[in-house]
C-alpha cells in the first residue's frame, strides 16, 4: 500500500492548469504536458488536424527553429516525443534530473509559442501523407480505425486520427493557430512530473514557466476541476453492422465488437476483467487457448476495451488464413455465448483479478508510464486515485457482475463484424 508520502503531490494553478508530481529516486526525470483535445475536437472539414498540429509544434517557435527544438534535449541524452488520440494530445520528455528545467520550459514553449512556419507546412504534410500510406499497408492496424468509423457513424469519434491527404491539403498555418487558440487552453491542460525533486521546487518551477507562457490576464481565472460523475446512461448504442472488404492480403483480418462503457461508468472495471479473461494480453486467455494453442489457427488474437469520455469500444481481433475464417468466427461467438450463459467460477475471477493487478503493477513500474498515467487521470477525473483504491475497486467485482456485463455488452444483437479478406 502507498503511504501518504508516496502519493502524488497535486496543485491546481489559478489559470486552471492542473499539476501532479510523483517523487522518485532515479537520476532520470520524466514530464508530460497533456491536453484534453484530440481528433474529436477537429472541425469536420479538417480531418487529421489534431495529429498534424502535434507534428507542427516541433517545427518552430518564436525563439527556436525546428533544428534547435530537436537538439535542445537530445544533445543532453534526453528524449522528446508526442502522440495524439481521439481525445488527447500529449507532449512528453525524458531527461536527466538536472536537465528537468530545460524540459519543462521546452514543453510549454512548444504548446504555447509554436508559430507554424508556412515553409515547414508542406514538408510536414508530405511526411504525414507518407505515414498514412504506410499505415494503409498494415491492415491489422487500420481495420480498427475502419471499425470505429462504421460503429460511430457521423459522431466525431468516427474520424481517423491521421486524416486523409485531401483533408490535410486544406490545412494552413491559420488553421493550426485557430485550433490551438480554441483548444490548447490552461483549463484543458495537465502537467505531470516524475522526478527526484521536492514538491516545493517543482511547484515553483512550473509556476515560473506558466507565468512565462500564459498571459497574466488568463492566470486569474477560477481553477476548473473536471467533475467526477459516473453516468448511468454512458452505454452509447453505436451502429450494428456486418461488413466484408477485399484487401487482397494473404491473411484475413477480422474484428468482432461493439460499443461499451465510458470512462465514467463504474461497470467498466468488470468489463476490463471480462475482456482480460476473454482475450487479454496473457497467453492463458480463453481465445488465445482456443484459437492459437489448441486450434493453431491464428498467430494473434486479442480482446481490448478502449474507454472514451462518453462511450467505449470493446473489440476482439484476430488474423488467420482464409480457410480458417469461418471456424474462427464460430469459435469466438461460441466462447462469448458461454460467458452469457454461465457465470465464471470464483477461482477464475480470483485469478483474473490477481493477473490484472499484476499487469497494472508491472506496467506502472516505469517513470514514463507513471507520468503519462497521472496526466491522463488528472484530465479525466481531476484527481489521481491511490493504488489501494484501485485495488479495492478491482477486488470488489463479483461473478454476478461479470455475468450481467457479459449479457449487456456482448448481447448477440449488439455485435458487429468487420472482415478484410
Amino acid at each position: 500500500m502507498n503511504t501518504p508520502e508516496q502519493q502524488p503531490y497535486i496543485k491546481f494553478f489559478p489559470c486552471g492548469l492542473q499539476f501532479a508530481l510523483k517523487k522518485s529516486n532515479s537520476r532520470v526525470a520524466y514530464c508530460a504536458l497533456s491536453i484534453k483535445s484530440g481528433t474529436r475536437n477537429e472541425p469536420d472539414e479538417f480531418s487529421g488536424l489534431a495529429h498534424f498540429t502535434e507534428h507542427m509544434i516541433f517545427k518552430g517557435t518564436s525563439h527556436r527553429t525546428s533544428n534547435s527544438i530537436n537538439n535542445r534535449l537530445e544533445k543532453l541524452g534526453g528524449e522528446l516525443n508526442a502522440y495524439t488520440t481521439k481525445e488527447e494530445t500529449v507532449v512528453y520528455s525524458t531527461t536527466l534530473r538536472e536537465d528537468l528545467p530545460k524540459a519543462v520550459d521546452l514543453l510549454f514553449e512548444l504548446v504555447f509559442d509554436s508559430v507554424f512556419p508556412p515553409k515547414e507546412l508542406q514538408k510536414e504534410r508530405s511526411v504525414v501523407i507518407d505515414e498514412i500510406n504506410m499505415y494503409k499497408d498494415s491492415p491489422s492496424e487500420y481495420i480498427f480505425d475502419d471499425f470505429e468509423e462504421f460503429l460511430f457513424g457521423h459522431h466525431p469519434l468516427s474520424k481517423s486520427i491521421l486524416g486523409s491527404s485531401k483533408s490535410l491539403g486544406k490545412i494552413t498555418s491559420e488553421t493550426l493557430h485557430d485550433y490551438v487558440k480554441a483548444n490548447f487552453t490552461p483549463q484543458n491542460i495537465t502537467f505531470s512530473i516524475v522526478a527526484d525533486i521536492s514538491s516545493d521546487k517543482a511547484e515553483k518551477l512550473v509556476a515560473k514557466t506558466i507565468h512565462k507562457y500564459i498571459p497574466s490576464a488568463e492566470a486569474v481565472q477560477t481553477p476548473v476541476r473536471h467533475p467526477v460523475t459516473f453516468g448511468k446512461e454512458s452505454l452509447a448504442a453505436g451502429c450494428v453492422f456486418t461488413k466484408e472488404a477485399s484487401k487482397k492480403n494473404h491473411q484475413v483480418n477480422c474484428i468482432i465488437g461493439t460499443s461499451a462503457y465510458s470512462l465514467y461508468d463504474e461497470k467498466r472495471i468488470a468489463l476490463i476483467l471480462l475482456t482480460n479473461i476473454l482475450g487479454g494480453p496473457s497467453s492463458n486467455s480463453i481465445l488465445n487457448q482456443v484459437l492459437r494453442e489448441k486450434g493453431a489457427m491464428v498467430y494473434t488474437v486479442e480482446a481490448s476495451f478502449n474507454q472514451y469520455s462518453d462511450t467505449g469500444v470493446v473489440t476482439i481481433y484476430f488474423g488467420c488464413d482464409k480457410e480458417n475464417l469461418n471456424r474462427c468466427v464460430d469459435l469466438v461467438h461460441r466462447e462469448i455465448a458461454k460467458l452469457r450463459s454461465h457465470t465464471v467460477s470464483d477461482s477464475v475471477l480470483k485469478g483474473a483479478k490477481k493477473q490484472l493487478l499484476g499487469q497494472i503493477a508491472v506496467s506502472s513500474d516505469n517513470g514514463e508510464t507513471q507520468c503519462l498515467t497521472m496526466g491522463k487521470s488528472l484530465l479525466a477525473f481531476g484527481e489521481i486515485l491511490p493504488d489501494e483504491v484501485v485495488r479495492k475497486k478491482i477486488e470488489a467485482v463479483t461473478c454476478d457482475e461479470l455475468f450481467a456485463v457479459a449479457n449487456e455488452i456482448f448481447a448477440e444483437k449488439r455485435l458487429s463484424t468487420l472482415i478484410y479478406k
